[in-house]
């Protein structure tokens, strides 16, 4: 199962772990059950503090094995092999079972130890899901720090009689006490603060009591990264205030055009992000959405920043850097069954289509490669593109028609998703050419059409493009003087990582120079 290589780095992860640990395995007489085995045996093996049974008795799924504490009710479950994606889970797990502490922040490991009641989470993963991690990791260190919290991590893949029955479309989708509880990407902080009902009330009071900053940056991506580090940098007061750090690069699979970095992803590189600021003076302030911007000539002197839970931030200075999300098709039936088979993450998502037939809308890059991917997973692929041609680098499509199970339609509009019984069976599309109106029958609907920037909160307080976009000059400065924007939700061409970061760096050079230009008296 594991290397030479990687066999010899869990050993030394290993050996950070202080307290006895058992590993229990729930096996069938099958090749996942005997693959399993392989790998906790192996695990056993780099350890003297870890042991192996089987457990042939208890009513769990199969293949599944737990981690235990010895003599002690702390302990996590996964139903499946945590390889892929998830064997940094694996790692955690053992080392957090094995009583290594957590780099949690001690506030949010005090207020999970104080939740009363009793939680049994499920996590439905896919092994192919950067997103899943996040989820999985949280709920294991919860489950590790208060025994009242349980928790089951489920490949679904390998159960996909379980996500049948339960109507699991989507990854990674949480319950809670056997009842839908979550989906999608969530941090630690953000379960915590779900389940912790006052959170939010506390939270508000604590920012409301913070002194203004010289520049506050709002959105934590890449541009606004690269801004908080170079005000840092400066040596004045930064603050950034996110609703999930990272944003939609935390959504991305693979890249490759991030000069000097030949290959990434995008989990790997939002965790680099935020330990390089962390490295400066920056108040991070996640899981807080703007909602109101208020700017200093009516504010007193100081730009004001509304948050959706109810609290200010004032700044001298504020660098608007809030991205771009999945842009809609805006048709009936995509909201109704979103989660239900209508995706905008063939990574995450695709495992659970296996040997089904799904569409994928958008002939760009994104929708080529993704129609390629999932070409490898599912029983057909049809790609419709509006166009009369597919936009996407040439490479990408001479490798997509050479794929037996796709089929391509161009000059197609998507004009509503079909499903029946609340799921999806289909799509119809008009062909711009004719006019006819034909059905697809499948059972997903994967949504790549491109991207529209998070500027709605801003509108009527800046000046906007036609397109939402924050419009700015070559110095980043919008219509609002001291308040500069960069990234994806702005007007700057070419929506590229590489671009947002220096666009985030050209922000908070231009913050500062509007500072010593404007010195308070």
């Amino acid at each position: 199962m594991l290397d030479a290589n990687l066999k010899e780095q869990l050993k030394t992860y290993l050996n950070n772990v202080t307290q006895p640990i058992e590993l229990v395995a729930a096996l069938n007489d099958d090749a996942k059950s005997r693959e399993l085995l392989e790998l906790l045996k192996e695990i056993e093996g780099l350890s003297d503090k870890i042991s192996l049974r089987e457990d042939g008795a208890s009513d769990v799924r199969r293949p599944s094995f737990a981690i235990n504490r010895v003599g002690t009710d702390i302990g996590v479950r996964f139903a499946g092999i945590p390889m892929g994606h998830e064997f940094t889970s694996l790692v955690l797990a053992l080392l957090q079972v094995g009583g290594h502490p957590s780099k949690a922040a001690q506030e949010v490991i005090e207020q999970i130890q104080s939740l009363d009641g009793e939680f049994e989470f499920e996590t439905y993963f896919s092994l192919s899901c950067q997103n899943c991690p996040d989820v999985v990791q949280a709920l294991n260190l919860m489950s590790v720090l208060n025994p009242k919290i349980r928790h089951t991590s489920i490949d679904g893949a390998l159960f996909q009689d379980e996500v049948e029955q339960r109507e699991v479309m989507a990854v990674p989708s949480v319950y809670l006490n056997g009842q839908p509880w979550g989906q999608g990407r969530m941090t630690l902080e953000e379960i915590v603060a779900r389940l912790d009902t006052n959170s939010a009330e506390k939270e508000a009071e604590k920012l409301n009591q913070k002194d203004a900053f010289e520049v506050l940056v709002i959105g934590g991506g890449p541009a606004g990264s690269a801004a908080a580090i170079y005000a840092a940098r400066k040596g004045i007061s930064t603050g950034i205030a996110a609703e999930r750090f990272g944003g939609q690069v935390g959504d991305t699979m693979s890249i490759e055009n991030l000069i000097s970095v030949p290959y990434t992803e995008g989990p790997k590189l939002v965790a680099a992000m935020e330990q390089h600021v962390n490295e400066y003076d920056v108040d991070i302030m996640n899981m807080q959405r703007a909602e109101k911007l208020i700017p200093a000539a009516q504010a007193g002197g100081l730009h004001e920043v509304q948050l959706a839970n109810g609290a200010s931030l004032k700044a001298r200075t504020v660098v608007l850097s809030t991205g771009a999300r999945w842009r809609q098709l805006g048709v009936p039936g995509e909201d109704e069954y979103r989660n239900k088979g209508v995706a905008y993450c063939p990574h995450c998502d695709g495992p659970l289509f296996k040997g089904k037939r799904v569409a994928v809308i958008g002939g760009g890059n994104s929708g080529v490669e993704a129609a390629i991917d999932l070409a490898g997973l599912v029983g057909h692929v049809t790609l419709v593109e509006f166009g009369a041609e597919m936009r996407a680098d040439e490479v990408l499509q001479k490798k997509l028609r050479s794929l037996k199970n796709v089929d391509i339609i161009t000059s197609g509009q998507t004009t509503e998703i079909t499903g029946e019984n609340g799921r999806v069976n289909g799509l119809t599309y008009t062909d711009r050419n004719t006019g006819e109106s034909h059905h697809v029958a499948l059972e997903g609907v994967f949504v790549q059409i491109g991207l529209v920037p998070n500027t709605e909160w801003l509108k009527g307080d800046i000046e906007l493009s036609q397109h939402g976009e924050i419009v700015i000059n070559d110095r980043n400065e919008t219509s609002i003087p001291g308040v500069f924007a960069a990234g994806d939700a702005t007007t700057v061409p070419y929506k590229q990582i590489v671009i947002s970061m220096g666009e985030g760096s050209k922000a908070a050079l231009s913050a500062f120079d509007f500072l010593i230009r404007n010195s308070a008296e």
